[in-house]
């Protein structure tokens, strides 16, 4: 288990991701290499898990890890959620496994959801609405929703513009109005008891995200996939006052190291009182550590 006491902080937001050429048929070694290049990221495909947690403990940081399943969607296969959690485990001084089912799975997808809670030690999910193709207020999804809940687990939910296909013809298929934060409202609403992270600062959506946070308990911002350096001032106002419990430390890894969006974060205006929490404290009580 990792021990919050020694860590400098919790990345609530990373990657986990297959060894390249593992499914060398079905492109998505190709959109890896296009999203390194439009974050600048060092490699042509991202790291493993392994190489993920060994990266973390050399910068003494705790992450939650998750792959994504939009399988249905892009024809990418996922990577099984029992793999990452096997993983996971077996660096479990550094990180927290999260796992990943496409919505449009059904009653399948609620059984998984169950069973990787109750043996697996899952203890969230991550939802990306432009890659697996919903909307998150769609009633196909509540059945998941509510197994989430019931389990006491959290529902992360990628929010905004994505990097995902930016730049590739049609985007690569994602289109982005599935991930307004708005939408989360009415998921805030109907499962009043599910903890809710909606991911990054929400471009171009991000008043929306910041109004549903505040009037809603149950839900919290990360502030992962953008440098801080280019946060929007209204985020920064909210992270300095009413959501300064709300706000989470997320880097986007591999696309952005956690060293580096540390680094941006000492340099703009948040107040010394506040980082601890936005960079610990509001991730370990929200996980429950």
């Amino acid at each position: 288990m990792v021990d919050i006491t020694k860590v400098r902080a919790i990345d609530i937001h990373t990657h986990a991701e297959e060894p390249c050429g593992c499914h060398p048929d079905d492109g998505y070694d190709d959109l890896q290499s296009t999203m390194a290049s439009y974050f600048g990221a060092p490699w042509k495909h991202p790291p493993t898990v392994p190489e993920t947690a060994q990266h973390y403990r050399e910068q003494n940081i705790a992450a939650v890890i998750f792959p994504v399943d939009a399988e249905r969607e892009t024809g990418y296969r996922r990577y099984a959620n029992e793999e990452v959690a096997e993983l996971a485990a077996e660096n479990d001084d550094v990180l927290i496994p999260f796992a990943s089912i496409d919505p449009w799975k059904g009653k399948m997808g609620v059984r998984e959801a169950r069973r990787l809670m109750r043996e697996f030690g899952i203890k969230g999910f991550k939802f990306h609405p432009t890659m697996q193709g919903f909307y998150p207020n769609d009633r196909m999804a509540y059945a998941l929703y509510e197994a989430i809940q019931d389990e006491g687990g959290i529902a992360l939910f990628h929010t905004g513009q994505t990097g995902v296909g930016s730049g590739m013809p049609g985007g690569n298929g994602m289109r982005l109005k599935y991930s307004n934060p708005m939408y989360m409202d009415d998921v805030a609403v109907d499962f009043p008891d599910l903890k809710i992270i909606l991911a990054h600062p929400s471009f171009p959506w991000q008043e929306e995200a910041l109004a549903v946070a505040q009037h809603k308990p149950n839900v919290y911002i990360d502030l992962s996939g953008w440098s801080p350096k280019y946060f929007p001032e209204i985020l920064v106002r909210y992270c300095n006052s009413i959501l300064r419990k709300k706000v989470l430390f997320g880097s986007d890894w591999p696309m952005i190291t956690p060293e580096r969006w540390l680094s941006d974060f000492e340099k703009i205006n948040i107040k010394d009182e506040i980082r601890p929490d936005i960079i610990k404290g509001n991730a370990a009580r929200l996980l429950g550590f």
